[in-house]
């Protein structure tokens, strides 16, 4: 309602707080240098690398503990699958 009355686009942006102020800022000033749809793909190229980074080191930090996970049930699988036959063993001997 407001863009359609005549306000910039950054000026209901910056009223939100959905959008960091460096966003609305970056806005503003292509919006009075003309060029919003290179700063538009900047900020999405910008915050695509932050969301790879971000997956890069979650996945590192998950990579471990699915280790031990699986680990863990490995373990748990051999385990039950010798200990009827050292239970047989022992009861034979």
């Amino acid at each position: 309602m407001s863009i359609s009355g005549g306000k910039t686009l950054a000026e209901p942006l910056s009223k939100g707080d959905i959008f960091p102020k460096m966003v609305t800022h970056m806005i503003s000033v292509s919006e009075t240098t003309g060029a919003l749809d290179a700063m538009l793909r900047k900020l999405a190229d910008f915050y695509e690398d932050e969301v790879d980074q971000a997956v890069a080191s979650l996945t590192s930090l998950l990579e471990p503990m699915m280790m031990v996970f699986l680990g863990t049930l490995i373990g748990f699988i051999v385990v039950a699958m010798y200990l009827p036959i050292f239970q047989m063993a022992a009861a034979i001997g």
